[in-house]
């Protein structure tokens, strides 16, 4: 089945904070004349499958800033431990004014160079009415990504469901060196945009810390030690997450 062919709702949501203890303001910050959220929202406005863009925040500056270039902004408690809880809220607040949908998209608020091509594959999974949550994978090719703790690895069975996620290479190759690891497996690595049935969502963002998740710092291994399965899509682009300020150099000249 065609996606536009199930009648389904669909709000990216972009949840954005001021206080990010690496890079304070890190939202507002200027890349080539236009705010790393606006450069967000505009490419997330690009994708045909969405009926609302929304940044989901606690911070008036951010709120002031999105509202003056035209976008659309909901405030939201400053005490939420993570995204997920911040779009659980949101859709709570569209729905207690009569505004509905079917699935969310967790939209990075931090990776500036998200395609609305990139959105559009991950909402496409739920043309099958078993994923409940959806995510982008992309193929591993360099030795240093696969080795790199900051690159999430993934492992999925053959119908594309994650089995795993991890910060350490896996699964583990034993009759190769390091450096021919990429070469006898294909590798995966997470692209870190989300998209949840809205009655999954708010029943995930009810669930207490796993373990899991607290020894690798991944959220969404406490779905998997929950039950809740993860459906991916495969794709080709490469996003650029912007953590600390030295990362924007991996865009601008600015160090």
């Amino acid at each position: 089945m065609d996606f536009s062919d199930t009648g389904l709702t669909v709000a990216g949501i972009i949840p954005a904070r001021y206080a990010s203890t690496r890079f304070p303001g890190k939202p507002l910050v200027m890349i080539r004349g236009m705010s790393m959220i606006e450069r967000v929202y505009r490419q997330a406005s690009g994708c045909a499958l969405l009926n609302a863009v929304i940044v989901a925040t606690d911070d008036g500056r951010i709120a002031d800033h999105v509202t003056g270039f035209g976008g659309r902004v909901i405030m939201t408690s400053p005490h939420h431990p993570s995204g997920t809880d911040r779009i659980a809220e949101t859709l709570r607040m569209l729905a207690g004014n009569g505004e509905h949908y079917d699935i969310a998209v967790n939209i990075q608020g931090d990776e500036p160079t998200i395609r609305p091509e990139q959105i559009e594959s991950v909402v496409s999974l739920f043309s099958s009415n078993e994923t409940r949550i959806a995510t982008l994978i992309k193929v591993i090719d360099k030795t240093e990504d696969l080795f790199n703790p900051n690159v999430v690895k993934v492992v999925t069975d053959k119908t594309g469901r994650a089995l795993l996620f991890s910060r350490s290479p896996i699964p583990h190759i034993r009759q190769h060196p390091d450096e021919a690891w990429t070469s006898a497996f294909t590798f995966y690595r997470h692209i870190g945009i989300y998209a949840y049935r809205t009655q999954t969502l708010q029943e995930i963002s009810m669930l207490p810390p796993a373990p899991p998740e607290t020894a690798e710092s991944l959220e969404q291994l406490r779905w998997l030690w929950n039950g809740y399965s993860i459906q991916t899509n495969i794709t080709d682009f490469e996003t650029i997450g912007i953590d600390t300020p030295e990362d924007l150099s991996k865009l601008t000249n600015i160090a």
